[in-house]
């Protein structure tokens, strides 16, 4: 059964069987608005996401999707608002304080996948493990690899992979670390359906594994399905 959806004005979490206010929420938004030039693209009243919890973020070209996620991720500063992440209020964070923060918490999968050319398909995961600043984990990475059926590709370069496996790989660099936040910006839209069901599988025991939330911007029926809720965004008038 599809999730119902909801508009921009408030999104309320459902129950984590949780003591009420035993951790602060995942995502926690108020008044956000983002603009390029004189061109509004986001206007969002209330945002709330708990951890443990999943999200589909659904809705038409020029809606303002990815750049709600590059502002939850700290990528872009939002014009106005608030935006909480763990209970952490990004408009605090700066430079490097940033980056920590987002490589320690936040796994993203982007649309452009941003993969390293030089590198390999394990040392691209490996990287992003270094980088979280976290424990570097072989083991892990190479679990991950197999469980996205990319066993025996471990060192290809990015430029020898189909666009499916590259998704793959990427969908493995934002996990590694297992972040308390994970957020995919339409991670199943190269793959078939097998590959499908295999990324958010892991994508939702990933999330379970550490109690983190899930957002997906998706366009995808097969993924919107299996999430708690979805929030729809209009493109602002």
């Amino acid at each position: 059964m599809q999730a119902p959806a909801i508009t921009t004005d408030v999104l309320k979490p459902q129950p984590t069987g949780l003591p009420s206010g035993s951790e602060p929420l995942a995502v926690d938004v108020t008044n956000l608005g983002f603009s390029y030039g004189d061109t509004t693209v986001l206007n969002m009243a209330r945002c709330e996401l708990q951890r443990g919890r999943s999200m589909a973020v659904i809705g038409p070209s020029g809606c303002g999707k990815t750049t709600f996620l590059h502002l939850l991720a700290g990528l872009i500063r939002p014009v106005t608002g608030t935006i909480r992440v763990l209970g952490q209020d990004l408009d605090e964070l700066q430079g490097t304080r940033l980056d920590r923060f987002r490589g320690r918490n936040i796994g993203l999968v982007f649309q452009r996948l941003h993969l390293l050319p030089a590198l390999s398909v394990t040392e691209n995961v490996l990287l992003a493990q270094r980088l979280s600043g976290g424990r570097v984990d072989a083991t892990r990475v190479a679990t991950l690899l197999e469980q996205l059926d990319l066993g025996g590709l471990e060192h290809r370069k990015p430029s020898m992979l189909s666009q499916g496996q590259a998704q793959r790989v990427a969908i493995a660099r934002a996990l590694v670390h297992s972040p308390a936040l994970i957020m995919a910006d339409e991670p199943t839209s190269a793959l078939d359906d097998e590959h499908a069901a295999q990324a958010l599988a892991l994508l939702h025991s990933s999330a379970r594994r550490v109690g983190a939330a899930l957002l997906v911007v998706t366009h995808d029926q097969r993924v919107r399905g299996s999430l708690d809720s979805e929030l729809e965004l209009r493109v602002p008038a």
